[in-house]
C-alpha cells in the first residue's frame, strides 16, 4: 500500500512531509507500539517497508525509527510533536503524520487494507 493511501485511509494530517518521494513508496507492514524497546526488537529485513504507529511523541520515537531505517511515522490518538521534536524530524527527513484513530483502530484499518504485522 502506498504511503499516500495509508495517510488517506487513516485521515491523517501531515505534521511534516519533507520527502515527497516517500509518499509514493509501497509499504507492506505496520508495527504499532509505544514501547521503543519493542520496536528495536523488531529489527529485520523488512523495516524499510514498515510503517510505525505510535503515541510516543518525543525524540526517542524518531531516534528509534532512525535506527530501524523507518521513514514513515504516524502518531495515533491525535498526538502532535512539539516544535523541537518536529524540527528534529525535519532534520532527519521523516514523514510524520497524526491520526485521531486509536492505535487499535489504526492497526485494524491497515490490516483490513492488507498490511501485515511487522515483527
Amino acid at each position: 500500500m502506498l504511503a499516500n493511501q495509508i495517510v488517506q485511509k487513516l485521515n491523517a494530517t501531515a505534521l511534516g512531509v519533507w520527502n515527497q518521494n516517500l509518499m509514493n513508496k509501497d509499504y507492506q507492514y505496520v508495527f504499532a507500539t509505544d514501547l521503543m524497546s519493542d520496536a528495536l526488537a523488531m529489527i529485520n529485513n523488512s523495516c524499510d517497508q514498515t510503517v510505525l504507529l505510535t503515541g510516543l511523541c518525543n525524540a526517542q520515537s524518531l531516534r528509534t525509527a532512525e535506527m530501524l531505517d523507518l521513514e514513515l511515522i504516524i502518531y495515533v490518538r491525535g498526538k502532535k510533536l512539539d516544535e523541537e521534536v518536529l524540527e528534529l524530524a525535519m532534520e532527519m527527513g521523516f514523514n510524520v503524520f497524526s491520526t485521531n484513530y486509536s492505535m487499535f483502530e489504526a492497526s485494524g484499518i491497515l490490516f483490513q487494507e492488507g498490511l501485515h504485522a511487522g515483527d
